[in-house]
């Protein structure tokens, strides 16, 4: 295995689609070694090629156990390939639940928990793969490149399309008017910023804040790819406990709380170049931008997601996703 058995030059992970063409091209491909197994041992590829999702084992926090398994320090979850497109020289939050400081702990962890190494990389080697992660092939667009090496932030594009246009409207800093026009900035509350990817300062409800860069969208709370569920126990500063059953708990096993910006909370994934990153969410859950559109209309409707906050669900007409997709392939 090397970087580029999980990281493709062209979408930086890997899709089902990517999955199945190798296996037929190859049923001994590295890709289904190990953890892109289906037990963990090199037996299976049925999960890869339907996903595209890797077995990751995740250590649990000292106050996390697992209640079928009280004496376990690590749970095995399944998750998606993060893109290497722009996220290097870009996005400083690392992995899907921010566990990595930086490039050259992530480049060791890949190398040590995936790649099966004969031997552990030197310090110099992680050093020449961050560097490396930082030339201009990272890039999805010159415009990302240029913000890379000038510092110039990318704006929203215009365009003369009137869905793209109408699909714009949903991606602009403006504060919410949830009488009048709630879908005006509806999509900006997280995905603001020069990379798209952090909340913006409008939010009418806390605990949000300007630059936070993790959220629970009900990913996991759907659990739309029927992923094995785990009941966990956290231990919480006041000596009580509260038991967690989730797939996935995402930041909550690297902070090890139960917080709105924990609990089954995972990276606000930066949008530019995302028509060429599929599948989308922590899980894979997503394989297109319409399965994306499809989540975030159950999202918004659900009585326990942001429509809690507001007089009305928020209803996401067909033509809503059809301009912010129309939109989204803009951001290249």
């Amino acid at each position: 295995r090397t970087c580029r058995t999980c990281h493709s030059v062209a979408t930086g992970t890997v899709s089902p689609d990517d999955a199945a063409a190798r296996f037929a091209a190859n049923p001994n491909d590295p890709l289904f070694r190990a953890d892109g197994s289906d037990d963990g041992a090199g037996n299976g590829v049925t999960r890869m090629v339907l996903d595209a999702t890797v077995l990751m084992r995740i250590p649990l926090p000292s106050n996390v156990t697992l209640l079928n398994d009280p004496a376990a320090r690590s749970v095995t979850l399944r998750r998606g390939i993060p893109t290497t497109l722009n996220t290097p020289a870009l996005d400083p939050v690392l992995m899907l639940d921010g566990r990595r400081p930086n490039l050259t702990a992530q480049a060791r962890a890949a190398i040590s928990d995936h790649a099966q190494p004969t031997r552990l990389p030197s310090a110099n080697d992680l050093q020449k793969i961050a560097d490396f992660e930082r030339t201009s092939s990272f890039f999805s667009s010159n415009i990302l490149l240029n913000f890379a090496r000038s510092g110039t932030p990318p704006v929203l594009p215009q365009s003369t399309n009137d869905s793209a246009s109408r699909g714009r409207r949903f991606f602009e800093d403006v504060p919410l008017d949830p009488i009048n026009d709630p879908k005006h900035g509806l999509c900006a509350v997280c995905h603001s910023g020069p990379m798209l990817n952090e909340t913006n300062q409008f939010i009418q409800a806390p605990p949000f804040a300007r630059g936070g860069r993790f959220q629970s969208i009900m990913v996991s709370e759907f659990n739309s790819a029927a992923n094995p569920t785990h009941t966990f126990q956290f231990q919480n500063l006041d000596g009580s406990l509260t038991a967690i059953m989730s797939p996935d708990p995402g930041r909550a096993l690297v902070t090890g709380r139960t917080d709105f910006e924990s609990l089954n909370a995972f990276k606000i994934s930066p949008l530019w170049g995302v028509a060429r990153t599929a599948p989308y969410f922590h899980d894979n859950s997503a394989k297109t931008l319409e399965d994306v559109m499809r989540h975030y209309q159950a999202y918004f409707a659900s009585p326990t997601g942001p429509s809690a906050f507001g007089p009305d669900p928020i209803i996401l007409t067909q033509q809503d996703m059809s301009d912010i997709i129309a939109f989204m392939r803009l951001l290249q």
